[in-house]
């Protein structure tokens, strides 16, 4: 499958610095959005967590698979993340998924990854995620729990790369107030699918 064989699907495409809040916005998105969307479940090379499903939370795949994907034109994007040899990336067959059920693709992916899905797709609608302060990524990511210090620290670096290309994105959101987030994000959603609609008539 290749990007001539979609024709224009409708993609909405999150992205934000760690600690930003995307899971979060997502699952709301999923579960009020005003417009009908489909999640898209990314590929990655790593081993599963407990509790993850293949299929489910993502599709894990050798990298063996992996590349052979990639060198067959099988993926939208993919880039290897914080650079720990794991390889990340969206299938095409997902976006036919979305397309084959009349929904919006929603894509949670990386900056990288973002720019490869607007060169081939301009049309996607683009969101970055901020919080109101860099602080405040920093003190979500020690709430959780999760990671060293070192982690930390290539997540916050990572995190100022990301944000200096929040410039490139359609609509960027400061997310203070959840509730606030989730309406803004909705009612441009609800603004874009007029637009899809009215070019159908």
């Amino acid at each position: 499958m290749t990007e001539n064989n979609l024709g224009s699907p409708r993609i909405i495409v999150l992205s934000g610095p760690s600690g930003s809040g995307k899971s979060t916005i997502v699952n709301r998105l999923v579960e009020e959005s005003p417009v009908p969307l489909l999640k898209v479940i990314s590929a990655t090379t790593r081993s599963p967590r407990p509790a993850e499903l293949d299929g489910v939370d993502y599709y894990f795949l050798t990298g063996e698979e992996f590349d052979r994907r990639r060198d067959n034109n099988e993926l939208l994007e993919c880039a290897e993340v914080f650079g720990a040899g794991y390889w990340y990336g969206t299938l095409l067959s997902e976006l036919k998924r979305a397309n084959d059920s009349e929904k919006w693709a929603l894509l949670e992916i990386d900056v990288e990854g973002a720019m490869q899905v607007v060169k081939k797709f301009p049309e996607a609608v683009t969101f970055f995620l901020k919080t109101p302060s860099e602080e405040e990524y920093e003190n979500r990511l020690r709430l959780r729990g999760t990671e060293d210090e070192d982690k930390i620290k290539k997540r916050l670096s990572t995190a100022r790369k990301e944000l200096e290309l929040s410039g490139h994105y359609e609509n960027v959101i400061i997310n203070e107030d959840l509730d606030r987030a989730v309406k803004e994000i909705s009612e441009i959603l609800i603004n874009r699918e007029a637009e899809f609609n009215a070019r159908r008539i």
